[in-house]
């Protein structure tokens, strides 16, 4: 591992948090109905922060490991539906919409740690507990699309 590639790929990921910054959740998402196992707001951007700098450095373990392509191109995917699923939910409200992107995120990533995996092993143990946070994520996001019947577009 090299410093520039993680300073690359954590690069990528500050790209991706950003969008938390431009779309805020809001007075919108403030009056929506969440589901108990809501964490409190404190706990998000410090996941976050973990998932991204994590992430960051296993794929920068395996960026100089031979045969890394897909490995790669599959962090790439999954920072891109990462980038996507913030101004979908949080600034258009396409709960449903969300939801679709999440659980294709949940895909890329899952692919991603096990092409990790393959490659280093701490590098794709690293990505577990990013898979484990979209779980809940997809949950959250799910009930309050399903609770929320009436919160912005549903397409």
């Amino acid at each position: 591992m090299t410093l520039t590639y993680f300073l690359l790929f954590l690069a990528a990921s500050a790209a991706a948090a950003a969008t938390g910054i431009i779309f805020k959740p809001g007075e919108w998402y403030v009056g929506l109905k969440k589901p108990d196992f809501t964490p409190p707001n404190w706990v998000f951007p410090v996941a976050w922060t973990y998932l991204y700098v994590s992430v960051a450095y296993a794929a920068a373990r395996i960026a100089p490991e031979a045969g890394s392509q897909i490995a790669l191109a599959l962090f790439a995917v999954q920072i891109a539906l990462n980038t996507l699923w913030t101004p979908v939910f949080f600034g258009a409200h396409r709960l449903w919409l969300g939801l679709l992107v999440l659980i294709c995120l949940w895909v890329a990533v899952a692919a991603m740690m096990l092409a990790f995996l393959q490659l280093d092993m701490l590098a794709g143990l690293l990505v577990f507990p990013y898979l484990v946070w979209l779980t809940l994520a997809g949950a959250l996001n799910f009930r309050v699309w399903r609770d929320n019947p009436r919160a912005g577009a549903q397409t």
